[in-house]
């Protein structure tokens, strides 16, 4: 995981703020190749779908000498500074040591067919659980959210401003609403894990995508709980 280029700012999303989907790609380009076909697959040897057939990402990071109630503080601390909507922490139990988050990437892929453009989404449970100098992130996405631009594809072009898409209460009006998908497509039923998908273009990138994600997640917790958010956030003062 190379931290150094995972830095904090505006996401594509309304909600999330860990990066652009323009710095993700380039991460994503930088540490798994520009041929996204491939790059999925590769990335697929190392993953295996959890019981309910989920992508899902666990990672413990090590924090000696903080205190559980430390860790806390910190984790709330760049949880509220990273993901904007405020429905987005879903649980945050201080007590139990448990917050949990859940928050939506738009457009982390974008493919156009013959008739469609599809622009893919996720909308990751971040778990954190939070013990005596130990924090452990669980990072779980089912779903590939899609916009399915009925008017977008190579055969039917039109101006951005003017698609249609296959969800009838979708209109240009709202397109950019993150909550709003004309398809769930789930990860376990295409590409890499299923080898002849109709969908393979789309799906390879969104996979590598969202491993990346994951990645860039684990990279800026670590970050934050050992140096702080803003890096200034100590006890003396």
């Amino acid at each position: 995981m190379l931290a150094a280029i995972l830095f904090l700012c505006g996401a594509s999303g309304v909600q999330a703020q860990v990066m652009k989907a323009a710095d993700l790609e380039k991460y994503a380009k930088q540490n798994y190749g520009d041929k996204w076909v491939d790059a999925a697959m590769n990335i697929a040897k190392d993953l295996t779908l959890d019981k309910n057939e989920s992508l899902t990402y666990q990672e413990v990071i090590q924090a000696p000498g903080k205190t559980k109630e430390q860790l806390y503080v910190a984790l709330n601390y760049w949880v509220t500074a990273t993901f904007k909507d405020k429905q987005a922490i879903t649980l945050n139990d201080k007590e139990a040591g448990c917050i949990i988050v859940q928050s939506t990437f738009s457009n982390i892929a974008e493919h156009t067919g013959t008739l469609f453009k599809y622009s893919v989404s996720i909308t990751p449970i971040i778990r954190f659980d939070i013990k005596e100098g130990r924090i452990r992130v669980t990072y779980t996405v089912q779903n590939y959210e899609l916009l399915k631009d009925i008017s977008g594809g190579w055969i039917t072009p039109v101006k951005s401003d003017e698609r249609t898409y296959g969800d009838s209460k979708r209109k240009k009006d709202d397109k950019t609403n993150a909550n709003l998908y004309d398809e769930q497509w789930e990860i376990a039923k295409h590409y890499p894990f299923v080898e002849k998908d109709s969908k393979k273009r789309t799906c390879a990138k969104a996979l590598v995508m969202t491993h990346a994600y994951s990645n860039a997640i684990i990279d800026k917790v670590e970050e934050a709980i050992k140096n702080g958010v803003v890096g200034n956030e100590d006890d003396d003062w």
